[in-house]
Formats: structure tokens, C-alpha cells, sequence
């Protein structure tokens, strides 16, 4: 590590139109051999300062200075000096991993003579020996982010810079990715690590930490988290529902922010607040517990948005007079030719429950998502919601339903008020009905200024929220959520959670996937999905107990997720 900057920011501001700055008068320091994270929601400003670092952009005040050099007056001794991984990483997805190699190669200008000792060395240096002739657009999302971490480092640069390499992809993938990029730290390069995730902050050397493009914090992490150390608790042996209780933590005076943890509650409390089991008579027993980034990030923030639902009281509740499950799965299948996407996966789910479906990428969950939601025909056994069986009575399921893809399934080129119209005539609303629903998304989500415009225009949080209004115009009994959150802002976070969990009270059931381990101790019950096959399903605290011992005794749920995974690799292997 040394302690001469590789990169300095200094007083930059960048514009885009007339609107707020992207950048709003930025100064940093980038240190060689180690990680800096460039740490924020979608948004903030983080894809634009690694333009500027790249020289590939220029800013319209202060100056960038990277590796000696200033981007507005040399760019090209900067751009020879550097690896630049974009976030929507370039590869060529019907050319083979080596075609790629080759290609990017060639555009690097990477000698012939040193290819063939370049690429053995980044072909073991991130496992995919294996796959050089397999098409990238076959690669797992793991895989391509491990194929884009090789073509940008063809040429070994002295900075690496890597715009959000671990979005979208699974826990031990992002590990994977986190051991070789440390590993290249050893060697003095300095890397930028950009991230949405605020646990990826937690592991870096160092943050930029940004929000609608004015840096609030610069520093070693944990800098920021003993911030709020001794204000962190962790609520246990809560009386009746955790979410219930939940949302009554969230509207007391004192309290900043609270989740769902498993069983518990975790809360995090004002400066000088008692915790609520001291004074409410709520729960037995509050325990101090170590801050995260996230809780230091909202408490800077000014706090949660509390825990009441508009969406959530404007729902019928239903009744669960039978006890019948909601979604049902019983032996799903789905064989692609030769391949078995997924196999025999079997669970249901009560109802007023939240269900969980992890996996690492290509395991087969989003397989067995898109059977239970009617978008994929199972080749053997049947799933079915709200008693309808997903084979025979289709369209009666799919209106018993709602659907959040990850994309969050809007038309971009339509308005707010044209989606939402859009939408409930896909739900079947009409008449009176259809207009009194509109009315209230548009109320309870605050559209009223934004109907006529375009959804592809809409900042990444109100995307989320009119996608959230879409799937749920038709008061359906079962929400189907596909990384919901993935990219928004922590509070945007929070607002969405408070909505769901104000759903489920009323007895609404929900089915979602996720990359976000703390989003996994949301839910009732989980099934981790391997290799097609359900390998554990359990409540998110008796995962972590299956794999509890003496070198981890109180496991995370990514501690779970990759130990269960691993064992299960262990037992095929045996």
C-alpha cells in the first residue's frame, strides 16, 4: 500500500441539463493497494465519477487528476494506464469466453507473443479454464462478471476501476469476486469498487459514500458505523407478530429504523432514546448489537419512513378460514431438452406469509418463480394459487396474482397514468372500479405531478413504486416480488418493505427472490435452490443454526447460504 493518492477529485461538479448537479462539488482521494469503495444508491453520482476517472468524460468544474496525469489534459496516458470495467460490461455474448479474450485483446493491444502466458494465468486466476469455448451468453451471472474481470485486466493496470461488478449476482459469486480483487490489492494496484450494496462497503479499505451526487462521507467504514455504536439493539421474544410490532417500533419517538431479523427485530435508536422493550412493554429482552454501514447510512439520512402503510389500509384483508395454503408447489419440474432447470421442488405457503426462494445465479429459483407465477409451463408435477391449479385454470390464477419483475416489467415508453391504466385492464378492472384504484395508487404514491411522464424517465425509486402499484392495483391474495430492490436507495427500501409487510398483516402472501441476505430474515420461510433441487427450506434462523459450530457460532444468512451450498456440493461430490 502506499500512501501517494493514484487518484485525486478535487472540487468536481458535473451537469446534465438544468436540473441538480450528477456531482455536486466532490473532493476524494483514491489510495494504491487497496479498496475504495465508491458507495451508493442508483443515482447518486457513482457511474459518473468513474467516467471522469477514465478521462472518458470531462468535468465542468474542479479537476480529476489520476496516476499523475489530469483526464482534461491527457486522457491517453490515463486509458493506457488503467482497467475499466462498466457496469453493463461489453461482452459479445455470442462469442465463446475465449473469443472474448481475444477480441478485447486485440483492442488492448496486447502483444501476441504474451497472450498465450496472459490468458493462462487470468483463466486460472478467475476458474473459468473450463469454459473457454462456452458462449458468454450461456455464462452464469457470476461467470460473466469473473469473464469481464479478465478482459479488463489483459493489460495488468495500476488502477482497476469496476462499476457495481456485484450486482445481480449471488453471494458466493460476489465472494468469489471479492477474494480476487483483494488479491490483486497484494500487488499495489489500486481498485475502485463501485456498490449499491452497503454490506460490500463494510469490506473495502475505504468509502466514497454518495447520495443524489453530494459525497456525505469519506473514510475507513468503520468510521462511520462507530458513529452509532451502543444505539444498535436487537429485540427478542417479541409478543404476536414481528411485523405487527414492527410497525409500531417505527411510529415511537426515538426510534431511527428497524427490520425484521429472523426472529427478532433489529432497531436502530437516537442518540440518548431507550430502547421500546424498556418503556413500551413490548418485548422482554433488547440487546446491544454491532452497527452495519446501512444503519449509520440511514441514521445519516435522518432516519426510516417509519411504519405506517397507506397501501397496506387501503387492502381488504383476507380471511384464512380453511388454512389452505396460497401457493402451492408439488414436484415442479421444468427440463429444457436434456437440461433440468428444476427438480421436484416441492413447498406451500400459509397464508399472511413471506416465502423466500435463494439460490446462486443459474440455480434454478427464477425457473421455479416464473412456473408459480404462469409465465413457464412445468414439464412434470403442479403449482397453484389461491387454490387454482396453474395448468388448467391459467387466467383464474394469474388474476389471483400479482407480478414485480426485476425490471420492474413497466413500458417505458408509456406514461404513469398510461401504465397504470394499462395494467388494470390486464387485471381485469373496469368501470368504476378500474378509476376508483387508479385514483388511489396515484394518491398513496404520489403520481399526481408525474402521470404524464414517460416511466422510462422516472428516477430508479419511482419506478419501483409504480411498478409496486401496478402488481397490486387488483388487491391480489399472492404478490410475486423479483429482487424487488435491487439498486434503489435504502429508504426507497425501507418504504417498499413497510408496504409489503403492511400487505401481509392484512393476509396477502408474498413469494419473492433476492440477492440481499438481510431481505432473506424478512421472510417466514426459505427455500435455498441448488443446481435445480431444493437443498434446504427452513425459517431464516434454523438455516443459520444448521450451520452454526465452533469457527462460526452465531452465522449471517450469507454465512448459511454459502455453507449450505457448499455442503451440498460436498455430499454430490462424495
Amino acid at each position: 500500500m502506499t500512501d501517494e493518492p493514484f487518484v485525486r477529485i478535487s472540487g468536481v461538479v458535473k451537469r446534465f441539463g438544468d436540473g441538480a448537479p450528477a456531482l455536486d462539488h466532490i473532493d476524494g482521494e483514491i489510495l494504491g493497494g487497496r479498496i475504495t469503495g465508491l458507495v451508493g444508491p442508483d443515482g447518486a453520482g457513482k457511474t459518473t465519477l468513474i467516467r471522469l476517472m477514465t478521462g472518458l468524460m470531462l468535468p465542468d468544474e474542479g479537476n480529476v487528476d489520476v496516476l499523475g496525469f489530469d483526464t482534461a489534459q491527457d486522457p491517453a496516458s490515463i486509458q493506457a494506464s488503467i482497467g475499466y470495467m462498466p457496469q453493463r460490461f461489453g461482452l459479445y455474448e455470442d462469442l465463446s469466453v475465449q473469443e472474448n479474450l481475444d477480441l478485447y485483446a486485440d483492442l488492448r493491444g496486447l502483444p501476441l507473443a504474451e497472450r498465450t502466458a496472459t490468458y493462462d494465468e487470468l483463466l486460472e486466476f478467475t476458474d473459468l479454464k473450463r469454459f473457454t469455448s462456452r458462449l458468454a451468453g450461456k455464462l452464469s451471472g457470476g461467470m460473466k462478471q469473473k469473464l469481464g474481470l479478465a478482459c479488463a485486466l489483459l493489460r495488468k493496470p495500476r488502477l482497476l476501476l469496476l462499476d457495481e461488478p456485484g450486482v445481480g449476482v449471488d453471494p458466493i459469486s460476489r465472494r468469489d469476486l471479492w477474494k480476487m480483487v483483494e488479491n490483486l490489492t497484494a500487488s499495489g494496484i489500486g481498485v475502485v469498487w463501485s456498490t449499491a450494496y452497503l454490506d460490500e462497503a463494510e469490506a473495502c479499505d475505504g468509502v466514497l459514500l454518495l447520495n443524489e451526487g453530494r459525497l456525505l462521507f469519506s473514510g475507513v467504514p468503520s468510521e462511520l458505523t462507530g458513529r452509532i455504536a451502543g444505539r444498535v439493539f436487537k429485540i427478542s421474544g417479541t409478543t404476536g407478530r414481528r411485523r405487527d410490532a414492527l410497525a409500531r417500533y417505527l411510529d415511537e419517538d426515538g426510534v431511527v429504523d428497524g427490520v425484521i431479523q429472523g426472529e427478532a427485530i433489529r432497531l436502530v435508536m437516537a442518540s440518548g432514546a431507550t430502547p421500546p422493550s424498556a418503556n413500551a412493554g413490548l418485548a422482554p429482552q433488547a440487546t446491544v448489537t454491532p452497527p452495519r454501514f446501512e444503519d449509520a447510512f440511514i441514521d445519516m439520512l435522518g432516519g426510516g419512513p417509519g411504519g405506517h402503510s397507506k397501501l397496506a389500509e387501503a387492502q381488504k384483508p383476507f380471511a384464512n378460514e380453511s388454512g389452505k395454503p396460497v401457493i402451492e408447489a408439488h414436484g415442479l419440474t421444468k427440463r429444457f431438452g436434456d437440461f433440468t432447470a428444476a427438480d421436484d421442488i416441492t413447498f406451500d405457503i400459509p397464508r399472511g406469509q413471506i416465502f423466500g426462494l435463494l439460490g446462486p445465479n443459474g440455480a434454478g429459483k427464477s425457473t421455479t418463480f416464473k412456473m408459480l407465477c404462469g409465465l413457464l409451463k412445468p414439464s412434470a408435477g403442479e403449482g397453484r394459487v389461491a387454490g387454482f391449479d396453474l395448468r388448467r385454470d391459467a387466467a383464474e390464477a394469474r388474476n389471483r396474482l400479482g407480478y414485480m419483475a426485476q425490471k420492474f416489467s413497466l413500458y417505458g415508453d408509456l406514461s404513469v397514468a398510461q401504465n397504470l391504466n394499462f395494467f388494470a385492464g390486464v387485471y381485469g378492472l373496469s368501470g368504476e372500479r378500474k378509476k376508483e384504484r387508479t385514483r388511489l395508487m396515484v394518491e398513496i404514491f404520489g403520481f399526481g405531478r408525474l402521470l404524464d411522464m414517460s416511466a422510462k424517465d422516472l428516477p430508479l425509486g419511482l419506478k419501483q413504486r409504480l411498478a409496486l402499484a401496478c402488481a397490486v392495483l387488483h388487491e391480489p391474495e399472492a404478490l410475486f416480488l423479483d429482487e424487488p430492490t435491487s439498486g434503489v436507495d435504502p429508504i426507497t427500501r425501507r418504504e417498499f418493505w413497510t408496504h409489503i409487510n403492511g400487505l401481509v398483516e392484512k393476509g396477502v402472501t408474498v413469494l419473492v427472490t433476492t440477492h440481499f441476505m438481510d431481505e432473506a430474515e424478512y421472510c417466514d420461510r426459505i427455500s435455498l435452490i441448488y443446481r435445480g433441487r431444493s437443498i434446504a427450506l427452513g425459517a431464516p434462523d434454523e438455516l443459520k443454526k444448521q450451520v452454526a459450530d465452533a469457527a462460526c457460532p452465531d452465522p449471517t444468512m450469507e454465512d448459511a447460504f454459502i455453507a449450505l451450498v457448499q455442503g451440498s456440493e460436498e455430499r454430490q461430490a462424495a
